[in-house]
């Protein structure tokens, strides 16, 4: 067991009003004989972390692997119960990795996003996740090229870290309500970079990204951020400053290249060809943005921080790639009839890019209708809005 000082967990204390709830019963999920079960044995766990992991029933071999990570005083169960992913787990047939922290690590079962200790490739909880993901792949046949991460809160803040730390790991990844890698370095400066968040250029967030694997030429994972535009507990500007981090390690610009309407009061950037997404909930506390009910894009269950507005497991495994028959660059469809219209403006060349649109004799036409836009290229400028699979329209 690590022992830290008496000061530090008094301190910790005081983030459990903070940083997410305590973890809610899951409720039933489809009939299936698949659980999540505790794995032991999955490497040196210098991080005193817990595994649990699920895998459908018939999980093929080479299949996908999503690492989900849980907010402060919540558990596995928990997340894994009321996130959704299970939905899409079962249903396009990839495994889930479930890590759980310990309250002898941290008197909240806060992940330790704030500890450089943790926080850095090739120790502490950061190295223990990635021995599960490596435990995944040697047991349970899970592919090494297409494994991903996402979390909440302290967790979204250590999925960051793992995508800094693990490039050569991780595929892509997902930060709800969390905060830049590297924010913080003790418990005493994690507040401020909590609420109201801490303003640093994009280069030097993104330094703070290459110095945690020096040296490292390869690809860069892809970053989906969540962040709802009335968390007062973890401060909206952490969005924008995750984005500026990200876009900037990316080699992308900070101003978009389009911007979606989704339904849930949701607004999607998206950066460069896509590889970065910030998406904005309106009106939306702190929490993972869940969508109850049957449709083909709803998922989760609505309780204490997981908030009812839109279903991100279902965006995310899109995204990611995961979704079956899914376009990953393609922020979504038309949805069900009432639902909000998907509309896009961006330039004529990243409809293109993003699918949405074709070019032909140096013009953009739009995918579906073939109604002319203009200049295939980055200048002009068009708000498409889809009325059917892979048919767009000019206007909204």
């Amino acid at each position: 067991m690590r022992h830290r000082p008496v000061l530090a967990r008094l301190v910790r204390a005081a983030l459990v009003p903070l940083l997410a709830a305590v973890g809610v019963l899951a409720v039933a999920g489809p009939a299936q004989a698949a659980t999540l079960g505790q794995v032991t044995g999955f490497g040196s766990n210098p991080g005193n972390l817990t595994m649990y992991a699920y895998r459908p029933d018939n999980l093929p071999n080479n299949a996908p692997a999503v690492v989900l990570l849980h907010g402060c005083a919540q558990n596995a169960n928990g997340y894994f119960g009321n996130s959704g992913w299970r939905k899409y787990a079962d249903q396009w047939g990839f495994a889930l990795i479930v890590p759980e922290q310990k309250s002898a690590n941290n008197s909240t079962s806060c992940f330790n996003w704030f500890e450089p200790g943790d926080t850095a490739r090739g120790q502490g909880e950061a190295l223990s996740i990635k021995q599960m993901v490596e435990h995944a792949r040697t047991t349970f046949g899970t592919a090494a090229n297409r494994v991903y991460v996402s979390g909440l809160s302290a967790g979204g803040a250590m999925a960051a870290t793992m995508l800094a730390t693990y490039p050569d790991t991780f595929a892509a990844g997902s930060i709800v309500a969390g905060i830049p890698y590297r924010c913080a370095t003790s418990m005493l400066n994690a507040f401020s970079c909590m609420n109201p968040g801490v303003d640093r250029s994009p280069a030097q967030w993104g330094d703070l990204v290459r110095q945690a694997y020096p040296g490292y030429s390869g690809a860069r994972p892809k970053v989906a951020i969540w962040h709802g535009t009335a968390d007062y507990t973890v401060g909206t500007a952490n969005a924008t400053e995750s984005r500026d981090q990200w876009t900037n390690v990316l080699g992308v610009s900070q101003t978009p290249t389009g911007t979606t309407s989704l339904p849930g009061g949701t607004t999607l950037e998206t950066y460069g060809a896509d590889q970065v997404r910030l998406y904005r909930v309106a009106g939306m506390g702190h929490g993972t943005p869940v969508d109850p009910g049957s449709g083909a894009e709803q998922c989760g269950t609505a309780a204490a921080y997981f908030l009812d507005t839109i279903c991100s497991a279902y965006r995310d495994a899109l995204f990611f790639g995961l979704g079956a028959g899914g376009d990953p660059g393609d922020p979504g469809d038309p949805g069900d009839p009432g639902e909000d219209p998907v509309c896009v403006t961006a330039s004529n060349y990243a409809h293109v890019q993003a699918g949405r649109a074709y070019q032909s004799g140096g013009y953009a036409y739009a995918l579906g209708s073939g109604v002319r836009m203009g200049l295939y290229n980055v200048f002009a400028s068009t708000t498409l809005r889809q009325t059917g699979p892979a048919h767009w329209v000019i206007g909204c």
